[in-house]
């Protein structure tokens, strides 16, 4: 099958839409933080995600993603907290919606869901906690295991001190 270019990769936003997404798919949003309009079409303030993955498909870069309210409250819903602050680390699957209303008009717009990952979790004790631990030592950071499994932000800080204080 040839690949498609859809209309709206020529408006070239600085943010992931739905010209992006060919079909859902799941990432792992590293952050979230209120940032201003990088369109610089508007004053306002947005919730911004980026994510752990750098590429969306291979040899293209995966943009920051505004959530809107939509996606923040299912964002407040996954991870228990209504403060951007705590939505780190989170999986999540994109997808596109056909049926967003936006003013009067029905448009396609991006929704979060829960992730439909097979990703397993990251546990102490086992095999791969010690590759974790090599990982971040080597990497000075853990991108690459986040990109293959789960952690809780409490098993982060864990795996993190582990680290520290057998590098002190």
């Amino acid at each position: 099958m040839t690949e498609k270019t859809h209309f709206k990769k020529a408006f070239k936003s600085p943010y992931l839409s739905s010209a992006d997404i060919v079909e859902g798919v799941n990432l792992t949003i590293a952050y979230v933080k209120l940032e201003a309009d990088k369109t610089k079409k508007t004053k306002d303030l947005f919730n911004t995600a980026y994510f752990v993955e750098r590429e969306i498909r291979t040899g293209e870069p995966l943009k920051p993603m505004v959530s809107n309210v939509t996606n923040s409250k299912m964002l407040k819903k996954l991870t228990g907290s209504p403060f951007i602050d705590d939505w780190l680390n989170v999986p999540v699957y994109i997808y596109v919606d056909n049926n967003v209303k936006f003013g009067r008009d029905i448009t396609e717009g991006l929704r979060i869901s829960a992730s439909r990952s097979t990703k397993k979790e990251l546990l102490p004790n086992t095999k791969a906690w010690e590759n974790a631990k090599a990982a971040l030592k080597r990497d000075g950071n853990l991108d690459k295991v986040l990109q293959r499994m789960i952690i809780s932000p409490e098993n982060q800080e864990l795996l993190i001190n582990e680290c520290n204080s057998e590098m002190a």
